[in-house]
Order: structure tokens, then C-alpha cells, then sequence
């Protein structure tokens, strides 16, 4: 799937939304992927992931498992790792606490895995991701998203593989452009985060 046909994906579900957003990074940014209304969608969501899926298997060979994020990684590592043939497991966290994998999951030696996340901002949730698998036995091979929208600077110690990469500019909170700041902003996202 071609970079434009994904974005094409999010403009026909509704999920390219432009406004004054605070996103769950803290950060402001005058565009928001709307992810959940991918992922309301199966039929969407299963042309995405099948792709996501293709450029996994292109770019690291053969995967073992898909673990992800809870919650908003969930169902696009679910879906991908059906395409790829691989189990799926996530990480989540006690409140306020870091990501650790429970419900007995595990990575076993000789196993390769890949995390896979909806969106990727600043790459936090995927590098806490990925440090919470630090003891595990298998091999993480890398990462994948469905956009990446640090323009490829949201590192997250392995290689991140994305089916699009855009280069959204995203602001603190006290230096916000004009244009912007002259808008109200909302919070449409899933972290809870006071609106200033």
C-alpha cells in the first residue's frame, strides 16, 4: 500500500482532523490522526494491518510474535500479527506505572518479535515498550507503525518500519505559532491531560 492510499484511508474514515489539538504526548499540534476511527472499521483496519503485515515481513523476515501497547496498540497488533501468522501479547500498566507484560506472556528464546503501535509522535509508548521487554529471551527485532508522524525523528531503539512518515509539527505548550495559539484547544485523545 502506497503511502498516499494509507493517508487516503484515514481522510475517507474521518480521522485526519485538523484544528488546535493537545495530543497524548502533552504536546500541541494542528493535526490529529484519529485512530479509533480506523479501528472502528474492520474492513479498514484489516487493509492497513495486511500492509503493515507486507512491509514487516519485507523489511525483518519471518515474526514469531506481535507485542503492543495497551491500549491504543492493541488492535492494529492483533490484526498484524494475524497477517503475519504470528501471536499477538501486549504491555500495559499498573496506573502511573511503567509497562510490563502480565496475563502470562512471554517472548521465549529463539523467538523474534516485533512491537507494533497505531501512531508514533515521539516514539515514547514504543521506547517503554520496548524497555519493559528488556528480560524477555527472544529477540526484538524491531518496530512498526501505521504512521509515523515524527518525520523519522522519534527513536525508538530498534528500527521503526512505517507505512508513512510525515513531518507534523508538534509544539510545547508555551510555544505554540500564532496561528494556533489563536485557536481553542481540544483533547481528543485517550491519556488524561489538562487542557491549559
Amino acid at each position: 500500500m502506497k503511502p498516499e492510499q494509507v493517508l487516503e484511508e484515514f481522510r475517507n474514515a474521518g480521522a485526519l482532523l485538523e484544528g488546535h489539538f493537545v495530543l497524548s504526548s502533552g504536546l500541541h499540534s494542528g493535526v490529529f490522526l484519529q485512530k479509533m476511527a480506523i479501528f472502528s472499521e474492520p474492513p479498514r483496519t484489516e487493509r492497513l494491518c495486511r500492509a503493515l503485515a507486507e512491509a514487516i515481513r519485507a523489511r525483518f523476515g519471518a515474526i514469531d510474535i506481535v507485542v503492543s501497547p495497551a491500549i491504543g496498540g492493541i488492535v492494529p497488533g492483533y490484526e498484524t500479527a494475524r497477517h503475519l501468522g504470528a501471536r499477538a501479547i501486549f504491555v500495559e500498566r499498573e496506573p502511573g506505572g511503567p509497562f510490563q507484560l502480565r496475563r502470562g506472556f512471554a517472548i521465549p528464546k529463539g523467538t523474534r518479535a516485533v512491537i507494533v503501535e497505531d501512531i508514533v509522535t515521539t516514539g515514547l509508548s514504543a521506547r517503554e515498550c520496548l524497555a519493559s521487554l528488556r528480560d524477555q529471551e527472544g529477540e526484538i527485532v524491531g518496530a512498526a507503525c501505521l504512521i509515523d508522524r515524527s518525520g523519522g525523528r522519534g527513536a525508538i531503539g530498534v528500527p521503526l518500519l512505517s507505512l508513512v512518515t510525515l513531518d507534523i509539527p508538534a509544539y510545547p505548550a508555551d510555544a505554540l505559532p500564532p496561528d494556533l495559539a489563536a485557536i481553542p484547544a481540544v483533547k481528543p485523545g485517550s491519556r488524561a491531560i489538562p487542557l491549559a
